[in-house]
């Protein structure tokens, strides 16, 4: 006797799509009948899926989950990991396992920005309609399934960044709202000397505290989002200005023409100058 009834489609990308694109390994939806485990390891995917109805639990990392209705997992399937139905309320699940470029960055990046792996989002549809898409689209089959696949898989992956990226409560509002004008601050006094110093000074905050949840909020670290506001300003310079690079340079706040030469270069592959000609 069946324990679950399943819709799912295995896919095999091509040469191209495995070096250029995420791609998908296995998309569908099941509806358990009964309790069942699924358990894997060392498998070289990742798998997102939703509990669209019913309950059970989810194993990963050696620690047990309970998920419900409405709850989405991410993980990673280089990890042992299963997850099983609940026998009293069995559960219908919709799900991808995909892989492809860049997908482990996308993954570890999501992880070390301290978001979880199970949550439950504000709106479920912005999930379940990717996977729709993704499954459609499979089944479907035309010379655009891969790039479509690619762009929906892409979709998902900044569902999960956007919904786990927003301030919930108390203290995740009162630091996001203080990493937010950290990023004002520097938006409009990057011509100015600023140091991680500085602004913990400026904004009553520990250095260490405001470098890790600087990190953790926008991705990048203080210095680096100052570089690149520098960078940008020196780019608009250069196209709409006769100014010289030393000019542009002080502009930048950046004392040293040198110094902004040398990091320009290592932001856009190209000198200021050659950025000018070219653009």
């Amino acid at each position: 006797m069946s324990i679950s009834k399943s819709a799912r489609i295995i896919a095999t990308p091509s040469a191209y799509a495995r070096e250029n694109y995420l791609f998908v390994q296995e998309t569908g939806s099941l509806q358990s009948i009964e309790p069942h485990m699924s358990k894997r390891e060392n498998l070289a995917s990742f798998l997102f899926f939703v509990v669209v109805k019913g309950s059970g639990s989810l194993i990963y990392k050696k620690q047990t989950y309970p998920i419900h209705t409405g709850d989405c997992i991410f993980i990673d399937c280089l990890e042992e990991y299963a997850h099983i139905s609940s026998k009293e309320d069995p559960w219908e699940l919709s799900w991808v396992h995909f892989h492809g470029k860049d997908a482990n960055v996308f993954y570890k990046n999501y992880i070390e920005q301290g978001n979880p792996f199970l949550f439950h989002p504000s709106d479920l549809s912005l999930f379940l309609d990717s996977l729709s898409f993704l499954y459609i689209t499979q089944k479907e089959q035309t010379p655009y399934t891969e790039l479509l696949c690619h762009k929906y898989i892409t979709d998902l992956i900044t569902h999960c960044f956007v919904e786990n990226g927003q301030p919930k409560s108390g203290v995740n509002q009162s630091i996001y709202e203080k990493i937010r004008q950290v990023c004002e601050y520097i938006d409009t006094h990057f011509q100015e000397e600023i140091t991680l110093d500085s602004l913990s000074q400026h904004f009553f905050i520990s250095k260490y505290h405001l470098a890790r949840e600087f990190k953790r909020i926008t991705g990048s670290t203080p210095g680096s989002y100052l570089l690149g506001k520098r960078i940008s300003n020196g780019k608009n310079l250069l196209r709409f200005t006769n100014a010289s690079i030393e000019e542009i340079s002080q502009s930048c706040g950046i004392s040293d023409p040198g110094y902004f030469t040398k990091v320009f270069k290592k932001a856009e592959n190209m000198t200021p100058k050659q950025y000018r000609k070219k653009w």
